[in-house]
């Protein structure tokens, strides 16, 4: 009670703070420390990531061939049946950059006085016409173009840019299919001879294929909670399809972001930043928040993929990865879980420690201290378990071919310690001549494909939020009706959020990396039907 007051004295006194705003805090679920903390980040900022090198292949990333990924996999199925698999897919974001190019073009058309191609030349825009070229391949072209069709009388008669232009207005209007609003879960992505699917029947498809145990899979969405009823009407729609199909029996739950998640936001001056009613403004914290949801979860292997990450076509290969990454995951958990054991019964003899540390260095990636030697056999013991007895992350990575994000790297933090880290570019101070060729050097990319394991060898799940770098947040510039603000997002979800994990990089075919971030993406092949097969 003591510490409450004394922050809650100092928020009165440095920041302000009224007791409408204290009232306002605790409505949000949010502890006055963490408001203390977030505003005291402001004021100090967040240091730069310190990058030593790129993770490459034999240097951090782990490089199969495709009989030992298939080895792995057998691995997976072979323990599978004693296991409870789950799968966890954020899905809570709205899918305004897919459509932000075409937006930009409705805002900054002049339909009276130009054509489409008139614009395209005013403005360089390299988008629009590959949208335009391809309109016909899009998924969801003929439900729109017979909307087009009913709202436009003299339709037929229209010039084809004219034509282009009322398909696009129709398409994102909020009277009529507000693309642009909508979470990219639930938006048409691939057409099938029989029927459209959107990502939520993908991942409900995907799951049924690599985290299903004893016929059972279960599947779990992070969503925003006033787009949860599109999810489950979906879901409603075509679960029982997909489980005939695969015959699986497929469980689907859902959480939201927690409000006791989202941070204060500032103004320039670093000062809480104010609505027009001079109340306090918070904002979502950013998909690192959902580290609370991953630690709500009971299961002992979860699968992570993004929403937008899914394929038409090949999915046997895309399943074998995956299980290919469980696999490797439950090897490296059996070898720690052996080691904690012995060491907890006392089995643990001094003449193992040099294979134990080997195989955590070789395998694990674990930093061990040069002077490690000249520790005790006991406190050799003590250094051993703290390493091991954490939650494990087994990450696909795929080869750099120029998409935006994050990357695998050797980070050395504060205290002097090296680890293997996803960072991302806005992590890195890009002004350092040094820092900058370090980043420029990546030969890999984070296509977040990651399998967890987040419980300990005694069957206890981990707790998560243990094991999180509070200093590797972000803090981001936005804007609140029209006035400029900054913000403050925690620890990404595979980044800082996942810092103080055992982590292991594999690299895995881009045939598992096909992410939608443009809606151009839709006419990429992954995204194409092949009805031949």
């Amino acid at each position: 009670m003591e510490e409450n007051f004394t922050t809650k004295d100092k928020l009165v006194n440095t920041y302000g703070f009224t007791e409408a705003d204290f009232n306002q805090i605790n409505q949000h679920g949010i502890d006055l420390i963490k408001i203390e903390a977030e505003l005291a980040i402001f004021q100090t900022g967040i240091p730069k990531m310190y990058l030593v090198r790129p993770a490459k292949i034999d240097d951090g990333i782990l490089k199969l061939s495709e009989n030992e990924f298939k080895s792995k996999s057998a691995f997976f199925d072979q323990k599978k049946s004693t296991l409870k698999l789950k799968k966890f897919v954020p899905a809570s974001g709205a899918a305004s950059r897919m459509f932000k190019f075409l937006n930009e073009f409705l805002n900054d058309f002049d339909h009276e006085n130009e054509t489409i191609n008139a614009y395209i030349n005013r403005k360089k825009d390299k988008n629009l016409p590959t949208f335009l070229a391809g309109i016909e391949k899009f998924p969801f072209f003929e439900e729109v173009k017979s909307k087009v069709k009913s709202l436009v009388p003299d339709y037929y008669s229209l010039e084809s840019h004219e034509k282009s232009y009322h398909f696009i207005k129709t398409m994102l209007s909020s009277d009529y299919y507000d693309f642009a609003n909508k979470p990219k879960g639930v938006l048409d992505f691939h057409k099938y001879q029989s029927h459209i699917a959107t990502p939520v029947e993908e991942h409900l498809n995907e799951c049924a294929f690599y985290a299903t145990s004893n016929g059972v899979s279960h599947l779990h969405f992070t969503v925003s909670e006033n787009h949860e009823a599109l999810f489950r009407e979906i879901v409603n729609n075509v679960k029982e399809k997909v489980e005939n199909r695969t015959e699986t029996t497929l469980n689907v739950n859902y959480s939201y972001q927690h409000k006791s998640t989202d941070t204060i936001a500032v103004d320039f001056k670093n000062q809480p930043f104010r609505n027009e009613k001079g109340q306090l403004v918070f904002r979502p914290g950013g998909h690192g928040a959902l580290i609370n949801n991953l630690n709500s979860l009971d299961a002992d292997v979860i699968f992570i993929k993004n929403i937008d990450n899914v394929i038409q076509n090949h999915i046997k290969e895309i399943t074998l990865y995956k299980k290919g990454l469980a696999g490797i995951l439950l090897e490296f958990q059996e070898e720690i879980f052996a080691i904690l054991n012995a060491i907890e019964k006392q089995e643990f003899l001094e003449n193992e420690v040099e294979t134990v540390v080997d195989f955590m260095k070789s395998k694990l990636n674990i930093k061990v201290r040069d002077d490690f030697q000249k520790f005790t056999f006991e406190h050799k013991i003590e250094f051993i378990k703290t390493k091991l007895n954490r939650p494990i992350r087994v990450c696909g990575m795929v080869k750099n071919e120029g998409e935006p994000g994050g990357g695998p790297f050797w980070v050395r933090n504060a205290k002097g310690n090296l680890s293997l880290q996803i960072v991302e570019s806005s992590q890195v101070d890009t002004n350092d001549f040094v820092q900058n060729e370090i980043l420029s050097k990546a030969t890999h990319f984070n296509p977040v494909d990651l399998v967890c394991a987040t419980k300990d060898y005694h069957g206890n799940k981990f707790d998560l939020t243990q094991f999180v770098d509070h200093s590797s947040g972000f803090i981001v510039h936005k804007n609140n009706k029209g006035k400029e603000l900054k913000g403050y997002e925690l620890p990404g979800l595979w980044n800082g959020a996942m810092a103080k994990w055992i982590t292991v990089f594999v690299e895995v075919p881009l045939v598992t990396f096909n992410p939608v971030k443009t809606v151009n993406d839709l006419l990429k092949p992954a995204h194409q039907p092949q009805y031949e097969n």
